[in-house]
């Protein structure tokens, strides 16, 4: 019977990947482990203390991801291509749903999220933008910071179903297609 906040952590995560963040109660992950609530709160304050804890651990993952594009890269090109690689996968793994809803209803674990957005992914834009420059195959007079930023903020606008809805738009052709827009503006001539 696990019983350790690792092990509520894992089950709520799986759950609110299959049902989304509004469907699963602190019933129904005290349910899927077979112990009682009285156990689950001792590990955790409430849902919204779940969340944020299952918000921080995929983060983390996903910054030992992005590094690792960097390490992986022969040069700023390839680096671009694989962190476009790596947003079509990320962004495919993620329910807009759960985007909603972490917005709408857990704004502590938004806001964790939020700080990823802002600081780690705009730094690895930021850094690869350097790289190309210094290696010579990006546009000197670019800004790097602003690019970043539009970049990130790309990323966020492929998700939103307002932006573009799922009906209408296919997320990779989204992506490709924001990508060569990106690479064509910051490309020597």
């Amino acid at each position: 019977m696990p019983e350790h906040k690792e092990d509520i952590r894992q089950v709520a995560e799986q759950l609110f990947l299959q049902h989304g963040l509004r469907g699963v109660t602190m019933d129904d992950i005290s349910r899927k482990l077979a112990i009682s609530k009285k156990t689950l709160y001792t590990h955790y304050k409430d849902k919204d203390d779940i969340v944020c804890s299952v918000t921080e651990k995929y983060l983390e993952r996903e910054i030992s991801r992005i590094s690792n594009i960097h390490r992986q890269a022969i040069n700023a090109i390839h680096e671009l291509i694989l962190e476009s690689e790596y947003i079509r996968e990320h962004m495919q793994n993620i329910n807009p749903i759960i985007v909603t809803e972490l917005q709408k209803y857990h704004r502590p674990a938004w806001n964790i999220y939020v700080g990823f957005r802002d600081k780690a992914l705009r730094q690895v834009v930021e850094k690869t933008l350097y790289r190309g420059i210094h290696e010579g195959v990006f546009r000197a007079d670019i800004d790097s910071k602003v690019l970043a930023i539009l970049r990130v903020e790309e990323c966020q606008m492929m998700i939103s179903n307002e932006v573009f809805p799922r009906s209408s738009f296919y997320f990779h052709q989204v992506e490709k297609q924001l990508m060569a827009h990106f690479i064509k503006g910051i490309l020597t001539p």
